[in-house]
């Protein structure tokens, strides 16, 4: 069969082609009973928007391409990416925009990023785990597309827009409920620390312990489990009568209650666990995490929107940022 045609479609409308460009170009001055019409012929003829074709008239590329600072093995371990994605997806189809998943954790990962937007390949860009003095984010801030991040940017706070989760309140949330408890001798595993999750919610869990958080109890690790598992043992280490750990993640508090079994250690009976994020791992744990809700699914609705507008040509570069309020969560771990 003939691939149907803008003219088919016009014609089984009873209206000219320049009405049904306009309508799928996204005119807002045309008549209800053309546009309906218009809507009953492309389904009738089963048209189908050429992009390429589009393109050429809107100047737009119909996608948003996400870029993941991390190496690919973490897109798979940590559920907080997978929600992100699923969000951004789900409300980019809803604008008829897809999303493109680029991972950029070396120079040449990075390069090939700035190349494919640069080259017109999206019509905006929407980061996600950004590290401090990144070159990539600066060739993107300067680039034809807007750029919007997923959590702060370090340094670019005031030029880049971003939706965020408040970390340095659930920080302080966690590592005040610890003490409530009891708990004395708390250490923290901290996220990589040119993160803005990473420093956040140290400072956090600082502003609460005050000079009792000295550098023996804080070791730091890199979001994933086996990080954590890593500076769960050098803390056990430097202070075998800590009775409490707050942990920067779910992921790598999983890590730390390995290390606690390994080393006959009774959670909470001996330390107490808490982590960061509520995601699925939380209730996955033996035994389940007291942590942190962190609101994604709202983060990643707000980072898209923040992006739709800027595409839209709406709030420019310093619109927002949006900073939501965080939850603790008390389950058997703590």
């Amino acid at each position: 069969m003939k691939r149907p045609t803008i003219h088919d479609v016009a014609a089984a409308a009873g209206v000219s082609r320049g009405t049904v460009s306009r309508l799928l170009n996204g005119d807002k001055y045309v008549s209800t009973g053309a546009r309906l019409a218009i809507e009953r012929a492309i389904s009738a003829t089963g048209y189908v928007v050429n992009r390429n074709a589009r393109s050429l008239v809107t100047q737009k590329t119909g996608s948003v391409v996400m870029v993941l600072s991390e190496p690919q093995e973490k897109l798979f371990e940590d559920p907080n990416y997978s929600t992100t994605m699923r969000v951004a997806t789900r409300l980019l189809a809803e604008r008829d925009l897809s999303l493109v998943l680029m991972m950029a954790a070396g120079d040449g990962d990075r390069e090939r990023v700035v190349r494919y937007v640069r080259g017109g390949h999206a019509d905006g860009v929407l980061l996600l785990s950004t590290h401090a003095g990144d070159p990539m984010v600066d060739a993107l801030v300067g680039g034809p597309v807007p750029a919007v991040s997923c959590g702060a940017v370090i340094g670019r706070e005031s030029v880049i827009p971003y939706a965020a989760a408040d970390e340095r309140l659930g920080a302080r949330q966690m590592t005040e409920y610890l003490l409530a408890q009891g708990r004395r001798r708390i250490a923290m595993i901290t996220g990589p620390m040119d993160t803005p999750g990473g420093i956040q919610r140290l400072e956090g869990f600082t502003e609460v312990m005050g000079r009792r958080a000295g550098k023996k109890l804080i070791a730091h690790g890199d979001w994933t489990r086996a990080s954590g598992e890593r500076a769960m043992a050098e803390l056990l280490a430097r202070v075998p009568d800590l009775d409490a750990v707050f942990v920067a993640s779910d992921l790598m508090a999983a890590g730390a209650l390995a290390a606690l079994r390994d080393q006959g250690r009774r959670v909470p009976q001996d330390v107490a666990v808490g982590g960061f994020d509520d995601s699925p791992v939380a209730v996955s744990t033996h035994p389940p995490l007291t942590t942190i809700r962190q609101p994604l699914t709202r983060v990643a609705e707000e980072t898209v929107r923040l992006l739709l507008a800027l595409i839209d040509g709406g709030a420019g570069p310093g619109a927002g940022p949006v900073i939501l309020p965080t939850e603790l969560v008390v389950r058997a771990s703590a």
